[in-house]
């Protein structure tokens, strides 16, 4: 078996990089080693790592083949071998799946695949990115494996492996969370902003850190994290991602996270992560809360003067002061019809042409790289050439390459269809809409449609430099045993499960209910159920749960409510689907079976109806709750926060509330039972209820989309502000309103 783990020779410079080979030699020069990445022995600047990142990338570039410039441009979701079932169709390691797929379509593209081999060799593609969820152990020999296959071809450029956060505790969901459970797993990035709001942003430190020594053991040097979307409108699904509503709070964060995951304040180091920053500019002016994966959300609105330079900007800023690696910009295109003005960091008005983001210059080259100053490179969003191609459908594929590339792409995603930007380039050199006579679409240059040397030569080379300030070119390999080493160090779980502790926001605590501890419970019956949007799924957590409450706790616990003195509630919605649109708008309150109006195909109200459900059994929580209070009983809810839910159905029908953002429940747990003190601070405002993201017939939503929960009021109708001049925060029965910054802390 032809594994790479086990032919990896190591070359340790003094004061200089440990070099990693397999396949190719080594060259020896005044008593140092480089890698070869040739094996004709000549000493090039790109193959010196005495030299610059910016000199070797640039002499690099300038030798590679318009195709090896082709395939880098690309990336994609990729299968490893070892979940493939049928072993006929995986390499003699077992690491890679060779299988050829005629039509595989996912919800970006539809395009051939090919085995891994032949889209190393023939293909060049040189970056993939991970969906699936194996041992630290299998992604390094993974890595190493494809790293052999392509040092063995060209120049031997490096594979990059990248993939969505892997560092947090939740629901596995293709495209934002793609993997739980196998890194230290901390709480989701809205409880991280809860615990940053109520104990510091100290503790990102740990979090970056643990992320950076992780994902470097693996070998995986790249990750589409994290975004600095600021949530604007509470419908947005992608809210579950963000760091809130402040984007003051989102600054502070990138102030420490970027630096911390890419090893430096002034870019990526050799033992550093680059990261992709997303969405610009700014994903959350939601057209109530449609997501731009499907047609409805294809618009970002504006409203409201200057919210983009006021709410959208600044966390983009920061990341660029920070020197973020790339920057992604999302899929939407701006909407002038249905905006205010909008400006750029000077003042200047924007341009709102309706293309999608990564198509339209004015905030590409205009207001990224121009006004805003960002020297990395640009990673498009997946199916932008295909599927979301928003605002520019009438081009074929190989014209939205190039168009994107031109624009300022430098890497496409959703796609690895080397053949369509060979086609974009051969346009440009056989005279396609010159010489040939083709049509140039209306609105474009020829130019902007087709491919040349100088803009494949200045794509690849932004992206090398990444590459080479990584170290990936001197040593893209890593030892297997020590990768798990590093996963299982204990001080990162530990950090980690402080931090879920830290991101318990205690929103109610009638009469001192909390903490619960051994002197309340003493001769009492507690009785623990989980609610889910899944019956039996919540059925199953349930059994966990008790097992668990049982094992950490001296309480009597009952499954029969009806005699508890007692109840812990652990309260989980879910709402729509991610990357599908809904029949209406997505729905947040707390309910089962509620009747809700369809949308048109413009996304306005229709007059038709639907049911929705976010929670299976929601009923039930009010009979808990009479049931134990007949009796003099008392009731502890904790819900768990993925978007800014409506808590009408459960506030009401509890003593005790606790908001948790997929916050482990023995933490939740820690926290009601007195083992640590609740923190944690909301880092978004949730609304009162239907009446405040209420939509009339034309499409416009009472509150506006644009801004952020805690200014909505400014803009809200006088009609409906309470006596202190809210209108859109909830306000519970001992007359708290639970938004931006509130928790309750033990006296």
């Amino acid at each position: 078996m032809n594994k790479a783990s086990a032919n990896i020779r190591f070359y340790k410079n003094e004061n200089g990089p440990v070099i990693g080979v397999t396949v190719r030699p080594v060259i020896e020069k005044d008593g140092l080693y480089f890698r070869d990445l040739t094996g004709d022995g000549r000493l090039a600047p790109y193959k010196d790592w005495r030299n610059t990142p910016a000199v070797r990338a640039a002499s690099l570039a300038a030798e590679l083949s318009a195709d090896e410039k082709i395939g880098m441009l690309f990336v994609n979701s990729w299968k490893m071998g070892i979940y493939q079932e049928d072993r006929a169709k995986v390499d003699e390691s077992g690491l890679l799946n060779e299988e050829i797929v005629e039509q595989d379509e996912s919800i970006f593209n539809v395009e051939k695949t090919y085995g891994t081999t032949y889209t190393l060799k023939e293909m060049g593609i040189r970056h993939f990115i991970l969906r699936q969820n194996p041992g630290p152990g299998e992604l390094a020999d993974w890595i190493n494996q494809l790293n052999m296959v392509a040092e063995g071809t060209g120049h031997a450029l490096p594979v990059m492996v990248l993939s969505n956060s892997r560092n947090e505790h939740g629901e596995i969901v293709f495209g934002m969370n793609d993997a739980a459970g196998v890194f230290a797993a901390w709480p989701g990035t809205l409880g991280i902003a809860a615990a940053v709001r109520g104990s510091g942003p100290e503790l990102i430190d740990s979090f970056a850190e643990c992320i950076r020594r992780e994902w470097d053991a693996v070998g995986m040097k790249k990750g589409y994290m994290y975004m600095a979307d600021v949530m604007t409108d509470p419908r947005w699904q992608r809210s579950y991602g963000t760091f809130g509503e402040d984007p003051g709070l989102v600054c502070t964060i990138m102030e420490r996270l970027i630096p911390g995951i890419q090893g430096s304040s002034r870019g990526v180091t050799r033992d550093g992560v680059a990261v992709t920053i997303k969405h610009f500019p700014g994903g959350g002016a939601r057209e109530n809360g449609f997501d731009p994966h499907y047609v409805q959300g294809q618009w970002n609105v504006y409203q409201t003067e200057d919210s983009l330079r006021t709410y959208h900007l600044p966390a983009f800023r920061t990341a660029i002061e920070k020197k973020a690696s790339s920057i992604m910009p999302y899929y939407a295109k701006p909407s002038a019809a249905k905006s205010r003005p909008q400006y750029g960091p000077g003042g200047d008005v924007m341009e709102m042409k309706p293309v999608g983001f990564a198509f339209n210059r004015a905030f590409i080259q205009g207001l990224l790289r121009e006004q805003m100053g960002f020297e990395g490179y640009v990673n498009s969003d997946s199916g932008i050439s295909n599927k979301m191609a928003w605002g520019v459908e009438e081009l074929d594929v190989p014209s939205r390459i190039a168009l994107a590339v031109n624009t300022g792409v430098d890497i496409i995603s959703g796609s690895l269809d080397v053949f369509a930007a060979r086609e974009a380039y051969e346009r440009g050199r056989n005279g396609y809409y010159t010489a040939q006579g083709h049509p140039v679409p209306q609105g474009y240059r020829a130019g902007d449609l087709v491919l040349t040397d100088e803009a494949l030569t200045r794509a690849v080379t932004r992206t090398l430099k990444e590459k080479f300030e990584l170290g990936m070119f001197d040593n893209p390999y890593r030892d297997p045993e020590t990768a798990k080493q590093v996963v299982a160090t204990k001080k990162h779980w530990e950090d980690a499960y402080r931090v879920h502790q830290q991101s318990v926001v205690l929103l109610k605590n009638k009469e001192g209910l909390i903490p619960l501890d051994r002197e309340k419970t003493a001769g009492r019956k507690v009785y623990v159920e989980c609610f889910g949007c899944q019956g039996e799924a919540a059925a199953r957590e349930t059994d966990a749960v008790r097992t668990s409450f049982a094992g950490r706790f001296q309480a009597e616990l009952t499954e029969d409510y009806r005699e508890a003195d007692f109840a812990i509630l652990f309260i989980r919605p879910s709402s729509g689907e991610y990357f599908h649109s809904t029949k209406g708008y997505l729905e947040l309150d707390i309910c089962e079976n509620k009747q809700v109006r369809d949308v048109d195909t413009q996304g306005r109200p229709a007059d038709s109806f639907h049911q929705e459900t976010t929670l299976s059994g929601a009923g039930r929580i009010r009979g808990i709750y009479e049931s134990l209070h007949s009796r003099g009983g008392k009731v502890i809810s904790n819900i768990n926060f993925t978007l800014a839910w409506e808590v009408g159905n459960v506030e009401p029908c509890s003593d005790a509330l606790l908001a948790g953002f997929d916050t482990y429940t023995d933490a939740v747990l820690d926290v009601i039972m007195g083992r640590c003190a609740p923190t944690g601070r909301m880092p978004i405002t949730l609304p009162r209820n239907d009446s405040v993201i209420r939509v009339d017939r034309d499409g416009i939503c009472i509150s506006r989309n644009d801004v952020p929960g805690y200014h909505k009021d400014k803009y809200m109708p006088e009609s409906m502000k309470d006596e202190n001049g809210k209108a859109y925060a909830y306000r519970d029965s001992e007359g708290n309103y639970y938004e931006l910054d509130f928790g309750l802390t033990l006296e």
